[in-house]
């Protein structure tokens, strides 16, 4: 069985997201979705509500589970959780050169590979940071975020 792991701190998850989990599922046996907590950047949900809309809004993806990722190093999560490889998606060609160094660095500390996945086009634009901003200031972000997430950034108007 092939397993692997789409880390992220999904503050909070969005249809991008879901586009790149969906797509690994297809590729992978199981793809356990962790969902991490950086205790070094300042979080508008709390690690109870981003697993809440991660579990919500994956339902319907067979094999994908959401777990917390807790403290410590997600190449240590993988390897304690028989994953081979990590999922990342990325959006343009600055995220791949953010990437590759922890990619390079987690293959030389447990072994695990990272697989990079192209984001869709339609969501090539969308950060979890620009929804949120978005949102604050009235726009419409209903293409880009899962009913669960809308319903909780836009409580007053979510039809």
């Amino acid at each position: 069985m092939s397993r692997a792991v789409c880390p992220g701190s999904f503050d909070p998850i969005h249809n991008g997201h879901i586009e790149v989990i969906s797509r690994a599922a297809g590729v992978f046996d199981e793809v356990i979705v962790a969902v991490s907590t950086n205790y070094a950047k300042k979080y508008r949900f709390g690690i109870d509500e981003r697993l809440a809309f991660c579990t919500e809004s994956l339902a319907h993806l067979p094999g994908v589970t959401v777990r917390p990722m807790g403290a410590g190093l997600v190449a240590d999560f993988c390897r304690d959780h028989g994953a081979a490889a990590l999922v990342k998606g990325l959006r343009s060609s600055l995220d791949f050169d953010y990437e590759i160094p922890m990619a390079t660095m987690n293959r030389h500390l447990t072994g695990v590979e990272t697989v990079f996945l192209p984001t869709g086009t339609d969501f090539a634009h969308v950060s979890s940071t620009l929804l949120k901003e978005v949102a604050t200031l009235g726009g419409d972000i209903r293409p880009f975020v899962p009913d669960a997430v809308l319903r909780r950034l836009l409580p007053d108007d979510h039809s």
